[in-house]
């Protein structure tokens, strides 16, 4: 059942897009006009303000984005992001988070992450998803019921990963079809795509996919197999003939930063037809984990500044799970602005942190934020006042320690249980290697920070 005020705003947009349809560049600014009578919150102001300066630039990146946005995606498409990200997912629904925040005084997040199921068509080296058990799967029922409560909580953001989502693509359609309010997005390895899913994605409008693709064929075929980087290459072929939205996924590592946060990496996922682009730092989960591939402080650094230079010169929307600890104040996980439910059940804090205190079968959501390992990440969050070192494991592996033992939270990894202080220990050098280039980079970005924050109290 949508609230009154997002029937309302829904309208609103509605009437809005009516007059883009025709001549959506010419007519953007009409939108923007319509979007201003929904808001309400100071930073929503400040969002709408820099698309008016982004849109008054003819030269600007972010403007030649928004153009691809409305020339390459199929309509519908277009509408259902409009609505349900920009709309339900943001204005309307992060009203209500904010509301049921003060009701219940937890975090509730912006998105829940979850696995439909552990099963996989690949077996990728260094793949957090390979320590869980693959006959694990969570039924069409449980998942709706999530989003159902989830909605409840003002929570209209759904995202998938594995495994391999793909596995349950019918399933993920219909989910989609009947919850139409939402908007939702799958992580994939690209393996499984075809014409005739691509088809009902832009049927549904609101299904997105960030495919993996770990550089180019040398680095791809190195992780995920033989022959993997051209099915990804077709995959993606597919997706653009039909409109429908996609972006990438790239794990960054010892063996292939310098690759895929290359110039020439990111201009051919613009030329495929990636709208945005995700990145990830290799994690050494399980006993077995490669440590050799945890990315070295010079290559964290290097994604640093190109991700920073591209987001000035290409008009793609990209970022990095990490190093964007700089934009939203620290680590987001354990309800702050996202959790992760496991094929298991298993509600964990965080895609990267396999320990948990509840399965959700056996509880609501709502119960399920009350986590005692939850309301231990709610305490100590931030974990760095610098907030280049956002990750309570990566970078601070004494608190992740801490919280674990503090919440008697257990290892979720049934085929290989990792003691959190093992776990921990993998990543204590590495951390303080990390924090001296940390250090020196936050110290960079003082003056910027300021007159970000000077800019803020203009417009508020």
């Amino acid at each position: 059942m949508k609230s009154a005020k997002q029937l309302i705003s829904t309208v609103l947009i509605k009437e809005g897009i009516k007059y883009i349809e025709k001549n959506p560049m010419e007519n953007f600014p009409k939108l923007l006009n319509w979007a201003e009578k929904l808001i309400t919150k100071p930073e929503h102001k400040r969002y709408l303000q820099l698309f008016r300066n982004v849109f008054d630039d003819p030269d600007n990146n972010f403007r030649k984005l928004i153009e691809r946005f409305f020339t390459e995606l199929h309509p519908n498409s277009q509408k259902k992001f409009l609505i349900n990200y920009m709309v339900n997912a943001g204005m309307v629904g992060n009203a209500i988070i904010d509301k049921n925040k003060n009701k219940y005084g937890i975090n509730i997040p912006w998105a829940i992450l979850m696995d439909p199921t552990a099963a996989c068509n690949m077996k990728c080296t260094g793949c957090w998803a390979a320590e869980y058990d693959k006959v694990a799967s969570m039924s069409k029922e449980t998942l709706d019921r999530i989003i159902r409560e989830g909605k409840e909580l003002g929570i209209h953001m759904y995202i998938y990963s594995g495994g391999e989502p793909l596995v349950r693509k019918r399933d993920l359609i219909e989910l989609a079809e009947k919850h139409d309010d939402c908007m939702f997005m799958s992580f994939t390895n690209g393996t499984l795509i075809d014409e005739a899913f691509a088809k009902e994605m832009v049927r549904v409008g609101n299904f997105f996919l960030t495919i993996s693709v770990e550089g180019f064929e040398e680095e791809t075929d190195m992780r995920r197999g033989k022959g993997t980087y051209k099915k990804v290459m077709e995959a993606m072929d597919i997706l653009k003939a039909h409109g429908a939205p996609f972006g990438f996924s790239a794990c960054y590592h010892s063996k292939n930063t310098e690759v895929v946060g290359s110039e020439e990496y990111v201009d051919l996922m613009i030329e495929k037809g990636c709208t945005m682009g995700w990145y990830f730092t290799y994690m050494p989960l399980g006993k077995d984990a490669v440590v050799d591939l945890i990315a070295r402080p010079e290559q964290r650094e290097y994604m640093y500044r190109q991700i920073r230079k591209f987001r000035q010169t290409k008009p793609i929307f990209l970022m990095d799970f990490w190093n964007d600890g700089e934009y939203v104040k620290g680590c987001i996980a354990g309800g702050r602005r996202y959790i992760h439910i496991n094929a298991n059940g298993d509600v964990e804090p965080c895609a990267f942190i396999h320990y948990s205190n509840l399965n959700i079968h056996d509880v609501s959501l709502l119960e399920a934020l009350k986590s005692p390992l939850f309301q231990q990440y709610a305490k100590h969050q931030p974990f760095n006042e610098n907030h280049l070192r956002p990750c309570p494991l990566l970078d601070n592996p004494d608190m992740l320690k801490e919280m674990v033992h503090a919440s008697g939270a257990k290892s979720t990894q049934p085929l290989d249980e990792e003691h959190v202080d093992d776990l921990t220990d993998k990543c204590q050098d590495i951390s303080k290697e990390w924090a001296k280039t940390a250090d020196r980079l936050w110290a960079e970005s003082l003056p910027q920070r300021e007159a970000k924050e000077k800019e803020k109290e203009c417009v508020s």
